[in-house]
């Protein structure tokens, strides 16, 4: 066996090409709330040997040992580093984010981490250089890009049959789980800006948003967001801690069709055979007449997977295989730039932000973030 540049072990098949190791080593960081849903879908690959949990509570990680005994347990991250694991998992608060992504890519380690990225741009440039420059794989855990309806969504609406995109509304609501280390925007709106880029295959111009503390002074609760795309394609998200039930449920109004995916039903894409048809007339003046279509709705068979485990099988996958992931470092930065701008509009009353890409997606820190630093390059 030879060590690669990324440093997964790989063998030399005839005519000099690497071939995939026989399985990669996974350490997961943080054994709280979402660590235990990633140890289980590790440990359960084939292709992965889930090799050590660290969690700063013994108690935790009393708990993953009962479960998994042949796995190694510490409250060292550092000595998880230093062990025999290829790639880590991290599943910690986002102000823990930068500090452990950046140990492990010093450590020459691969790593996946828990939406969002950072708390912040300039972390998360920091971060993507990095990995960049060291020939490391930084990959964000935006899981619902990983539902089998979200990728179906993408589909129809790329292929055009709903055709022109007027408009997606978003709403992801429950009563709870209130967070004191970030806001409901920073919380929540992840899952939904992750999932509008991915349907509509471009970054927003412009976002703003407006929101209100009400449980917690200072961390807002509730939250809407207002996204504009190219082609004047116009997005609302809307978050909330505070909402009697669970909602998960997007709405894509195109010019020919609409369609709903909604997370918390049995089926969870259906697309409306429904539009608004405007009628030439030969009147000069006056409103134009309008045809209503309102045709049924057909729901869109779907294959039985778990996002989190195809995510994780395809995180391992790059690892063994050395494939830079489609779902790097540099979406997780991109989504971590609207946040902080959604962020500081909010703070200022909903004042807009425009946002400009250049053709690769990279763009100039905002004027109240920039600031002369190394890495400046990996975003302007």
């Amino acid at each position: 066996m030879e060590a690669s540049t990324t440093g997964v072990a790989t063998s030399i098949a005839p005519g000099g090409r690497p071939t995939p190791a026989a399985r990669a080593r996974v350490g997961v960081v943080g054994a709280g709330y979402w660590g235990p849903k990633l140890i289980r879908n590790f440990a359960a690959l084939p292709e992965a040997e889930l090799r050590a949990v660290c969690d700063l509570d013994r108690t935790r990680l009393q708990e993953v040992g009962e479960q998994y005994p042949d796995v190694q347990l510490t409250t060292d991250y550092a000595a998880m580093l230093a062990g025999e694991v290829d790639a880590v998992a991290i599943a910690t608060p986002v102000n823990t984010h930068y500090q452990l992504v950046k140990q492990a890519l010093l450590a020459g380690k691969h790593a996946i981490v828990e939406k969002p990225l950072t708390a912040n741009l300039r972390q998360a440039a920091e971060l993507v250089a990095l990995a960049e420059e060291r020939n490391l794989m930084l990959m964000v855990g935006h899981t619902f890009l990983f539902e089998p309806a979200v990728e179906a969504l993408r589909d129809l609406t790329r292929r055009g049959e709903l055709g022109d995109i007027w408009h997606i509304t978003t709403r992801r609501l429950n009563l709870g789980l209130f967070r004191p280390d970030v806001n409901v925007l920073w919380d929540l709106a992840p899952h939904d800006i992750s999932i509008l880029l991915e349907v509509l295959g471009t970054k927003p111009t412009a976002v703003s948003a407006r929101g209100a503390a009400h449980v917690q002074p200072g961390i807002q609760d509730v939250a809407y967001v207002e996204l504009r795309f190219p082609g004047d394609v116009m997005a609302h998200v809307h978050v909330s801690w505070l909402d009697p039930g669970k909602v998960r449920r997007m709405t894509v109004v195109g010019s020919q069709k609409m369609a709903v995916y909604d997370d918390t039903e049995p089926e969870k894409l259906l697309v409306y055979d429904r539009a608004v048809v405007p009628i030439e007339t030969d009147e000069d003046e006056g409103a134009p007449d309008l045809l209503y279509r309102f045709g049924d709705a057909t729901s869109i068979p779907l294959p039985a997977a778990e996002p989190l485990r195809r995510q994780c099988a395809y995180f391992v996958e790059c690892v063994r295989t050395g494939a830079r992931p489609r779902k790097y470092g540099r979406e997780g930065m991109a989504i971590v730039r609207i946040l902080e701008q959604a962020d500081h509009s909010m703070q200022h009353h909903g004042h807009r932000a425009e946002l400009r890409w250049d053709d690769e997606g990279r763009y100039a820190l905002p004027a109240h973030a920039a600031a002369s630093a190394p890495w400046e390059q990996a975003v302007g």
